[in-house]
C-alpha cells in the first residue's frame, strides 16, 4: 500500500503528515524553540578543572560553558568497567585541552549543558559507538534466537577495518541484510564527516548537529511502500536532496517540491485530521464512535454503536461496528502518538468467533505502525490490553496544555454550586469580623443566578448575618473563581 509523505516548513515549526489512500495516518510536529541540543557533537576547550568536584567546565559555544563529570568520560568508564581505580579528573584533563564531546542534557536554568566524551550516533536501527569495540543487543528484543542471530549476523555485515561499536535498536527486529548494511553504511559516512570537521575546525565548534525532524523522516520513516516525498520549501528540498543522496541515496529521487497554489497540508485535510486527533470523540462512517481518554498512566478507548442500526440483528450490529472501530483505533493510535499501556472496551459479543475476528482485524491494522506493540487477548472483563512504545511525546501533548479553567478535571463545578460555596463562605466570614457590606464578585453565570433563581437565599443570608450583600459581575473571572469583600 503507497504512502506518500507531506512536509511543511515554517521558520518556527516543520510538521510531517504520513497519507495512506488520502488519509493521513502519522503527524509529526518539532518546533524551531523546543529544539535542543542533544546529540548534538562539538569540539570544545577545557576552560577550568575542578579535583573537588571531579568534573570539569567545557566551552562548546553555547551562552554557558558545558559542564562534564568524571562518571562521563570514556577513560573512567573503561577504567570502572576493567575492576580498576578511576584515574582522577585532574590526570585526565587540563586548561586549554581539545576535546570531542556530545550534549546528554541540554541547559536548565543556570546550568550548562552535560556532556559525555562516550560518542554515539543513532541511526534507524542501530547505534554507532566509534570509541567502544562491542556488539550490543537492544534489551526489548525478548527472544534470545532473534537475539543472537541478530549479532551473528552483524558481525559478518561489520567492514574489517572497523574500530567502532554497535548497539541494535529495537526497530532492527525482522531487518534483512540489506537495511542493516545500508544502515551500518550511513552511521560510518556520518561519523567519517565528524572526524573530518574536528580536524579542520578549531575549538569550539560544532561538529554535527542531532538530525532535523525532515532528515529524520527520510532515515527513519522512508521504506518500500513509500511513494513521493512533497516538501514545501524550496530551499529545504535542495538540502534534503543533497542529504539524501550522501546518506540514503535510494531516497533522494523521490523527493519532490510542492509549489501548488493550494496550502501543502490542505491537499489532504490535515489540519482537519490534526483538529479531530485532538478531539475526546471519533466518530465512525457507520454511525458508531469512538470516546479516546488519555491519562498519566494509560490511555483508554471506548466503542460505541451511536446511531449504527445498519445489522440484520443486535449481534450482527454490534460486530460491525466493532470490526471498523478496529481499524479506526489502529490509525488513532498512530495519529495520535499515544504510548505506554492501552486498554479497548470493545460493544460485549458473546459469539466468540466474532472475538477473534475482531482480534485478528486489529492486529492486521496495528501490523502498518512501527512502532514497537503487544497485543493481548480479550480479558474475562471483555476488554483487550495492549502496549504501544512511547517514542515521543503524544500529539496532544505537543499542541495543547492542561485546561486552567478545570485544571485537567475534564469538568467544572455549577453556578449553582458556586453559589451556595459562596453563601457558606459569608456565614463563616460573618462569625469572624463586622464588616459595613459583604461584595460578591463572581462570573456573569454566577452573579445572574443570584439574581434570578437564587435571590431568595441571597436575600435571607442577608436578613441572617444583619448586613448588606451586593453583587459584582468580574468578567476575567471563570465560572469557579468568586472573591468576597469585606467593605
Amino acid at each position: 500500500m503507497s504512502e506518500d509523505i507531506l512536509i511543511n516548513i515554517t521558520p518556527f515549526e516543520t510538521r510531517v503528515a504520513l497519507v495512506e489512500q488520502g488519509a493521513v495516518q502519522e503527524l509529526h510536529v518539532e518546533r524551531s524553540i523546543q529544539r535542543g541540543h542533544v546529540g548534538n557533537i562539538y569540539l570544545g576547550r577545557v576552560v577550568r578543572v575542578l579535583p573537588g568536584m571531579q568534573s570539569a567546565f567545557i566551552e562548546i559555544g553555547l551562552e554557558r560553558a558545558a559542564f562534564i563529570h568524571i562518571a562521563d568520560l570514556r577513560e573512567n568508564r573503561s577504567e570502572r568497567s576493567q575492576g580498576l581505580t578511576p584515574t582522577p579528573i585532574e590526570k585526565l584533563l587540563f586548561e586549554g585541552q581539545t576535546l570531542m564531546v556530545q550534549v546528554i542534557k541540554d541547559p536548565l536554568g543556570t546550568k550548562g549543558a552535560r556532556l559525555s566524551t562516550q560518542i554515539s550516533i543513532a541511526g534507524r536501527m542501530l547505534v554507532y559507538l566509534p570509541h567502544d569495540p562491542h556488539i550490543g543487543i537492544s534489551q526489548k528484543i525478548d527472544s534470545e534466537a532473534e537475539r543472537i542471530q541478530l549479532r551473528e549476523r552483524l558481525q559478518a555485515l561489520i567492514p574489517e577495518d572497523e574500530k567502532g561499536g554497535l548497539i541494535v535498536r529495537t526497530q532492527a527486529e525482522g531487518a534483512t541484510d540489506d537495511e542493516l548494511s545500508a544502515d551500518l553504511e550511513y552511521l560510518r559516512k556520518l561519523w567519517a564527516s565528524v572526524q573530518a570537521a574536528a580536524r579542520s575546525n578549531p575549538a569550539p565548534a560544532l561538529l554535527h548537529h542531532d538530525l532535523t525532524l525532515e532528515q529524520r523522516v527520510l532515515r527513519d520513516m522512508v521504506g518500500v511502500n513509500t511513494g513521493v516525498i512533497q516538501v514545501d520549501s524550496r530551499t529545504t528540498t535542495t538540502s534534503l536532496i543533497e542529504w539524501a543522496r550522501l546518506y540514503t541515496p535510494s531516497v533522494a529521487d523521490r523527493i519532490q517540491h510542492y509549489s501548488g497554489e493550494r496550502p501543502l497540508f490542505d491537499t489532504a485535510n490535515v489540519d482537519a485530521e490534526i483538529a479531530r486527533a485532538l478531539s475526546r470523540r471519533v466518530d465512525l462512517k457507520s454511525g458508531g464512535y469512538l470516546i479516546i481518554d488519555q491519562t498519566e498512566a494509560l490511555t483508554t478507548v471506548d466503542v460505541n454503536t451511536g446511531g449504527f442500526v445498519g445489522g440484520r440483528n443486535f449481534d450482527d450490529t454490534i460486530f460491525k461496528t466493532n470490526l471498523e472501530a478496529a481499524q479506526a483505533i489502529a490509525r488513532q493510535l498512530r495519529l495520535r502518538n499515544l504510548g505506554g499501556i492501552v486498554i479497548l472496551d470493545f460493544i460485549d459479543m458473546e459469539d466468540l468467533e466474532h472475538r477473534e475476528t475482531v482480534l485478528a482485524e486489529l492486529k492486521k491494522a496495528l501490523a502498518r505502525d512501527r512502532t514497537r506493540m503487544t497485543v493481548n487477548g480479550f480479558t474475562q472483563l471483555g476488554l483487550v490490553e495492549m502496549t504501544r512504545k512511547r517514542t515521543r511525546d503524544s500529539l496532544a501533548h505537543q499542541l495543547c496544555e492542561p485546561c486552567p479553567m478545570c485544571e485537567s478535571r475534564g469538568n467544572v463545578r455549577t453556578a449553582r454550586t458556586v453559589c451556595y460555596e459562596i453563601l457558606r463562605e459569608i456565614l463563616r466570614e460573618a462569625r469572624q469580623f463586622n464588616p459595613r457590606e459583604f461584595r460578591i464578585l463572581a462570573s456573569q453565570n454566577v452573579v445572574d443566578l443570584f439574581l434570578e433563581e437564587e435571590s431568595q437565599h441571597l436575600a435571607m443570608l442577608g436578613d441572617f448575618v444583619g448586613k448588606p450583600v451586593s453583587l459584582e459581575v468580574e468578567t476575567a473571572y471563570s465560572q469557579e473563581q468568586y472573591d468576597i469583600i469585606l467593605v
